[in-house]
């Protein structure tokens, strides 16, 4: 198998996963709260993540760190994962799971306009054409296809879920300025994001026994949302001579979650989700089809 052809079955390997992943936190939130799931889960990743340092043999690039590099680890975890996912749980606890998975995916548009603000690029007009198609698929989400009432089912967990795509954008531009070791870089984010969410916990006295019956989900999300999957993504990265292909297999990832959604949660899907997503990922493949400088999704 040739390295592309590696890096196109890593890359769907990951798709896959992360396509289960909306299911997987509906399941949790059944049985726990958005802050249990989101210490525990990262928790569960930050070790799958110290292991796979240990196994290839880059631990020891810990004690090599500088107080710089640390310090920016510190403030990535606190943004991802620890506020990112506390605000994106809340938001999948109080909505339908198609609604929130498909504001969520607004973090693609996001991220454009993030890049563009720190590599102190111009945004073109096609720029400003994927915004508006892409807001417009927001509006139809959001209002169940009714925008001109606009009458969200709960107008909170619209705005934790797009939130969370700006929260997402902003940890990505300063995972992108960090020259620390992808891999030690990822243990670190969620080594110190955990760290906060148990403190979150123990603040707001919400440690308790888990239910038997949540280990399950709650592990999955650890291993296949945070864990295992960006390991993979990254090695399909790194296999492809030609990253954007690799990327571009991320716009698979919202159609097949709807399918498991429909199919495991047996949530009716709104037709309006069905346009609504179109009309954002449109946007995102008009901005990338007419922008100089395709991004890379790293994690």
């Amino acid at each position: 198998m040739s390295p592309d052809s590696k890096s196109l079955f890593l890359g769907l390997i990951s798709v896959i996963f992360w396509s289960t992943v909306a299911t997987a936190f509906k399941l949790a939130l059944q049985q726990v709260g958005f802050a249990q799931l989101l210490a525990y889960s990262s928790s569960i990743a930050t070790f799958i993540l110290l292991f796979s340092l240990l196994i290839s043999k880059k631990a020891n690039l810990l004690l090599k760190l500088n107080s710089k590099e640390i310090f920016l680890s510190v403030f990535i975890g606190l943004l991802n994962p620890f506020l990112y996912y506390l605000v994106l749980f809340k938001a999948y606890s109080i909505l339908p799971a198609q609604e929130a998975l498909s504001l969520n995916y607004t973090w693609a548009i996001v991220l454009t306009y993030f890049s563009s603000i720190f590599q102190k690029k111009r945004i073109s007009l096609f720029s400003y054409l994927s915004l508006l198609i892409s807001f417009f698929g927001v509006l139809i989400i959001i209002s169940k296809g009714e925008i001109v009432s606009l009458k969200p089912s709960d107008p909170l967990g619209a705005f934790l879920a797009l939130f969370s795509a700006i929260i997402w954008g902003f940890s990505w531009i300063l995972n992108v300025l960090s020259k620390t070791e992808d891999m030690v870089r990822l243990f670190l984010n969620f080594f110190f994001g955990s760290m906060f969410s148990f403190f979150y916990l123990f603040y707001f006295n919400q440690i308790t026994f888990l239910p038997i019956l949540s280990f399950l989900p709650i592990s999955y999300v650890g291993l296949f949302e945070m864990g295992i999957t960006f390991l993979v993504w990254n090695k399909a990265l790194k296999y492809s001579s030609n990253p954007a292909k690799v990327n571009n297999l991320i716009y698979l990832s919202p159609l097949l979650s709807i399918l498991f959604i429909n199919i495991i949660l047996k949530e009716p899907i709104h037709t309006s989700t069905i346009v609504g997503l179109f009309f954002i990922l449109f946007g995102i493949i008009i901005q990338n089809l007419f922008s100089t400088k395709v991004l890379k999704f790293k994690v």
